[in-house]
């Protein structure tokens, strides 16, 4: 399999990344959610957290997707850069459709826990636009990396 095609399958079984941002309180980092589309990451969060007040400060991030491991030659692993915005209308939409592929019965306040369901009614958004991309793989040898810039792996 193409390691390209391999990182597609990775980001498909994994659905929490680590955010990082840098706001008027300093760097932070927050798990979040996410179904990508390519290139794009949407997640969403609520306007009073941390990280959604840096992200209004300064957009650019960087990102991590991992698993959990005891071996460091297991480590696997994506590692990413870009820059976020928050969705409002289409964008938002297609973002919830996207989100809903993956995370089915999540978003219909029907089928979601309740405590889920009153959350949503007041989060954002957001779409993480990736600039670069590597994908750790130490099962491939200590310390492999494949790295591309966001054109170059979702071409």
């Amino acid at each position: 399999m193409d390691r390209r095609q391999v990182l597609a399958q990775y980001l498909r079984n994994h659905h929490v990344m680590t955010l990082a941002t840098n706001g008027a309180g300093g760097p932070w980092a927050a798990a979040v959610f996410y179904a990508n589309e390519g290139p794009d990451f949407y997640f969403l969060s609520a306007p009073h957290t941390r990280h959604s007040a840096d992200l209004a400060q300064d957009p650019r991030v960087a990102a991590t997707i991992q698993e959990d491991c005891n071996s460091w030659l297991l480590i696997k692993g994506v590692q990413m850069s870009g820059s976020v915005e928050k969705l409002e209308g289409e964008a938002r939409d297609h973002a919830r459709r996207q989100y809903g592929l993956k995370f089915a019965g999540i978003l219909d306040a029907a089928t979601a826990p309740d405590r889920i369901a009153r959350a949503l009614q007041g989060i954002g958004w957001h779409r993480l636009r990736t600039q670069r991309i590597r994908f750790v793989d130490n099962s491939q040898g200590f310390g492999h990396k494949d790295e591309w810039t966001a054109a170059e792996m979702f071409a």
